[in-house]
């Protein structure tokens, strides 16, 4: 048995605890090519036990490539993925003490609800009576009915078949439970409900979940981490709260929802040249941290739901001034767009009671505090 190298102590992991002295999911280097295209370019990771990690990422970034090569349905180009401490590369997928909810499902179309459960515990040579009992606890796990044990699985609405494939999952009882892309198929109203059972679930089983998205809401809503994809690599790995106010590039920012963004170089003054930007906190960008050395550039950033509209007289550690050009009603959430003087565009959100009381076209000043920025240095 081989083992993987150590890993540093203290690390931290997510919600302020702190990584086992050896995580149940390693991969190190790891990368995958296709002839001349890499799409998975020296990933590194860390997985603890009874962690739910969602892996997020545009199409083409590698993450679909990623997992496959973890469930062992693909080949390794370079690295090793540790399990345990002993590496699982070369071990064949059926082998291998993991199991993946497909986004077809994969169910059986000619067999009862029971027997696709069953069906794991049936090629390991369980007793009939020991599968039936299973896949009943596996029912009621999942909150379907115990009759629907003899229903055919054709005959079960889309969200009741995916509790199935889930079910039938946990039958293999799997070390890891890998998801690729399993909501993408269903409608908006159903997902979100799956979303929570999902994330309910994983708090039940304290099994360890892997899922792969491009849905960003999926990814908030369920997981202790995220990491984020592109190009074959992880850009930043951390909890959803610290991404969304802390991302390490623009293309993050970007990634995690709507943002405003400003181009900056080093400076000292009282306006950040060329952005519209007027600053109200003791006159000087260097003194309340924004400060960049001469030539250096950044991205000053800040989100929607942190920008405000300023009345007459009312001031803020940032103005910026421009013309209210639309208006959306997002729900609960209103949002609007305001064009500067530059002609840079700004996104505002305002829940629908603080809705602006005023008309497209209006000359408006919109301001927010230092402790809503952030700086991207890249």
């Amino acid at each position: 048995m081989q083992f993987a190298p150590a890993i540093p102590p203290g690390r931290y992991l997510y919600s302020g605890q702190t990584m086992s002295s050896e995580p149940i999911l390693r991969l190190d280097n790891i990368v995958k090519r296709f002839g001349q295209f890499t799409a998975v370019d020296g990933v590194d990771l860390a997985i603890e036990e009874g962690e739910f990690l969602t892996i997020v990422g545009p199409s083409g970034s590698g993450k679909s490539t990623l997992i496959r090569m973890l469930v062992g349905m693909e080949e390794v180009s370079e690295g090793a993925i540790w399990l345990r401490g002993e590496r699982i590369e070369d071990t064949p997928a059926n082998e291998r003490p993991t199991c993946m909810v497909f986004q077809s499902l994969a169910l059986f179309p000619h067999m009862t609800v029971g027997q696709n459960i069953e069906f794991p515990l049936k090629i390991k040579g369980r007793s009939p009576a020991e599968r039936k009992q299973r896949a009943l606890e596996l029912l009621a796990l999942l909150r379907l009915p115990e009759h629907y044990y003899t229903r055919n699985v054709t005959q079960c609405s889309g969200g009741e078949r995916q509790r199935i494939a889930l079910a039938r999952a946990l039958a293999f009882d799997p070390e890891i439970l890998f998801f690729d892309e399993p909501l993408s198929a269903l409608d908006y109203r159903l997902r979100k409900t799956l979303e929570k059972e999902l994330k309910d679930l994983h708090e039940r089983t304290r099994k360890t979940f892997v899922y792969i998205t491009h849905s960003l809401e999926e990814a908030m809503v369920m997981s202790d981490r995220i990491a984020i994809m592109n190009s074959g690599k992880f850009v930043q790995i951390a909890v959803a709260d610290d991404i969304y106010a802390k991302p390490v590039s623009r293309f993050v920012a970007e990634f995690m929802g709507e943002v405003n963004l400003f181009d900056i170089e080093g400076t000292t003054s009282d306006d950040l040249h060329g952005t519209g930007i007027e600053i109200h906190v003791n006159g000087q960008a260097g003194e309340f941290g924004i400060s960049l050395a001469p030539n250096e550039k950044g991205t000053l950033m800040v989100r929607p739901e942190f920008v405000r509209f300023l009345s007459s007289g009312e001031t803020s550690d940032f103005l910026v001034r421009g013309i209210l050009r639309a208006e959306y009603a997002l729900g609960s959430r209103i949002q609007y767009k305001v064009e500067t003087a530059n002609g840079s565009k700004l996104t505002v959100e305002n829940l629908r009671e603080d809705r602006y009381q005023g008309a497209i076209g209006d000359a408006v000043i919109l301001g927010w505090d230092i402790e809503s920025t952030h700086i991207i240095r890249e």
